[in-house]
């Protein structure tokens, strides 16, 4: 049975004398438990209780077996007067364990006192263990149940499923838990973009990042590091993790990673710990105004910061370290409008980068359109624009299609950000355009319309790998493999379409100038400066003043002679006020001239539609 099916369905639960698998189980199980929330917890509420008390079930039975080796061994080295946890880790043989003589078959046994003992229990975990309780607000739903007189009935089902190592493996344990997140960040989808990517997504990003790695992907025993600082209930991570397992099993991936939203978090450690993986890099906290590891620097990152979220609340922290730390922190090139602080997450990724010298770094960052063109030459996200590429760091910027996101129908775009280019793609640019690869969901989740396939994350993938310039026939760009046209025309008869593009980093660029044309008095005649640096000049009429932007690889005074002194000659360029500035206008790359259709055919389709109009008009008078 699937986990998601099950919670779906109002179906009557399997009789248990049936014996059913355990992953049927499971699923049954927790619809059962979402039953007995029914009335009392909103749907979207339900995750609020099912998942921290399913990762406590599953720590129950994932310490019973060292459960006395552990107390008695506390009791032991506190006698000594030692501090027992580092031998409670030991004893335990996990990264976690928990010193209350109490488990959930003993919590059953007390029901008048089943909140404190609860309470008690959680208590004894080790601090990073308590710490995703804490962030679950586990006390507050404790209470809640009780409230309701619904606690030990939720405890008992919990109780009475078996979720011991030896009957589930971590990875049984890690799919099922992932599938409960999946769900129900779905049904609470007003919320669900800012913590939750769709795993297709995450699985293009992990491809364009680990391409080009071959040690990575075939080396045994090879060890890699990835961050997320927007880790949200830390898909990324997990999928980066499956990724690697598959292509190398004997790589090993060091995970990082940092959270905002309390709950988010709580939920990354616990699947995390779940899949018995070290929670310790797993930061709670505000990303950018409080870099959880600082000084940290990482092969591999992943993020999708949220769209278009203003920073207001954190700008003093973020302008400090600018003002104070320029290039030595995080954000030296500039600070974007308060507005939009999704320029920030770029540039904290850029500072968690590793030297090139020691093996360099490459991330993928999900952003909306903004980031591309807003702000003119010399703004904040420009002079960031200006530094990435001057320092060639963009490998790649990838167009989604819209409607890919849970809380957004926007257009989205993949950057591949690295300070390791191959030598095929130093100083250029590769854009590609996936928006017309997509397949319609079953069923719409939010405003998450439209998904990739296997076969468009591999075509994207293969695009992105070859870096060359790829034009296909129009009727075939929403198919896998469209048909390549290399001679100029398609069998449609339509303009070849642009699917990959290569362009010099230096071509987005452009130089602002001024152009200034003199003040005139009431005779017509040139007003002149009367002091200064400029005495004798003519005086510049500020209503009269214009600004041309001249691409970057074209002189500003040849431009200037061409374009704008034939029109005004006696306008001149001020040049201390010339600007350069960076801009990547993504749909203009991409824009096809499809020539207006013929008149003829224009009246034809028009006398059609004329006509069943008056066709209509007829019937009804009848």
């Amino acid at each position: 049975m699937n986990l998601i099916a099950s919670l779906q369905d109002d179906e009557p639960l399997a009789p248990m004398d049936r014996q059913p698998s355990n992953q049927t189980n499971l699923s049954s199980f927790i619809w059962s438990v979402a039953d007995l929330l029914r009335g009392d917890y909103k749907q979207s509420e339900y995750g609020r209780v099912i998942l921290p008390f399913t990762v406590l079930r599953r720590l129950d039975c994932v310490l019973e077996k060292t459960k006395e080796a552990v107390l008695k061994e506390k009791e032991k080295r506190e006698a000594a007067g030692l501090n027992p946890e580092p031998f409670l880790l030991k004893k335990s043989g996990l990264l976690f364990y928990n010193t209350s003589p109490l488990d959930f078959k003993k919590l059953m046994g007390d029901q008048d006192n089943i909140a404190e003992n609860l309470f008690s229990y959680v208590e004894a975990f080790s601090p990073a263990v308590r710490d995703i309780f804490e962030c679950f607000d586990f006390h507050v739903q404790v209470e809640r149940l009780a409230k309701a007189d619904l606690l030990y009935l939720v405890a008992e089902k919990f109780a009475g499923i078996d979720l011991h190592p030896d009957a589930i493996s971590n990875e049984q344990m890690g799919t099922v838990f992932e599938e409960l997140i999946r769900k129900f960040a779905e049904i609470s989808n007003e919320t669900a973009g800012e913590h939750f990517t769709p795993r297709e997504v995450i699985r293009l990003m992990v491809n364009l990042l680990f391409i080009e790695d071959d040690d990575a992907l075939t080396k045994p025993g090879i060890v890699r590091s990835l961050y997320d600082p927007t880790a949200g209930t830390g898909g990324m991570l997990s999928v980066a993790q499956e990724h690697l397992a598959e292509q190398n099993p004997n790589a090993r991936l060091v995970m990082y990673g940092q959270e905002l939203n309390g709950e988010s978090y709580a939920i990354c450690k616990a699947d995390m710990l779940i899949k018995g993986q070290d929670i310790s890099q797993i930061i709670h906290g505000n990303t950018l105004s409080d870099d959880g590891l600082p000084g940290k620097q990482f092969d591999y990152m992943l993020s999708n910061p949220p769209f278009g979220v203003e920073w207001k609340k954190i700008q003093k922290a973020i302008k400090d370290e600018h003002k104070k730390q320029g290039y030595n922190g995080r954000f030296g090139p500039g600070l974007p409008r308060v507005s939009d602080g999704s320029l920030l997450f770029l540039m904290h990724l850029i500072g968690k980068m590793r030297p090139t010298k020691d093996g360099g770094s490459r991330f993928g960052i999900v952003l909306n359109g903004s980031p591309l063109f807003t702000g003119g030459a010399g703004s904040g996200e420009s002079e960031i624009r200006r530094y990435v590429l001057e320092n060639d760091l963009l490998e790649a910027i990838i167009g989604l299609p819209t409607d890919m996101f849970y809380n957004t129908g926007i257009s989205t775009y993949i950057w591949i950000v690295s300070n390791r280019k191959p030598k095929h793609r130093k100083g250029k640019v590769q854009l590609i355009d996936a928006s017309a690869m997509w397949q319609k969901m079953r069923k719409s989740l939010g405003s998450k319309r439209k998904e990739l396939s296997d076969d468009h994350i591999s075509e994207i993938t293969r695009l992105f790998g070859e870096a060359k310039e790829v034009y296909v026939d129009e009727e075939s760009r929403k198919k896998v493999s469209g048909k390549m046209v290399a001679d100029g025309t398609s069998p449609s008869g339509n303009p070849p379409v642009p699917m990959s593009r290569i362009f010099k980093n230096e071509d987005f660029g452009y130089q602002t100038i001024t152009v200034e044309r003199p003040l005139l008095d009431d005779d017509g005649k040139i007003v002149r400066e009367a002091r200064g640096k400029n005495k004798g000049q003519p005086k510049a009429d500020s209503k009269l003043r214009d600004t041309e932007e001249v691409p970057l690889n074209d002189d500003i005074h040849d431009y200037f002679e061409r374009e704008v002194k034939p029109h005004v000659p006696d306008a001149w360029i001020d040049e201390e006020k010339t600007k350069i500035g960076y801009e990547i206008s993504f749909n203009r790359h991409f824009y096809v001239f499809k020539p207006p259709r013929e008149l003829a055919e224009i009246d034809k389709e028009l006398k059609g539609v004329t006509d069943r109009i008056v066709q209509m008009i007829g019937e009804l008078s009848q």
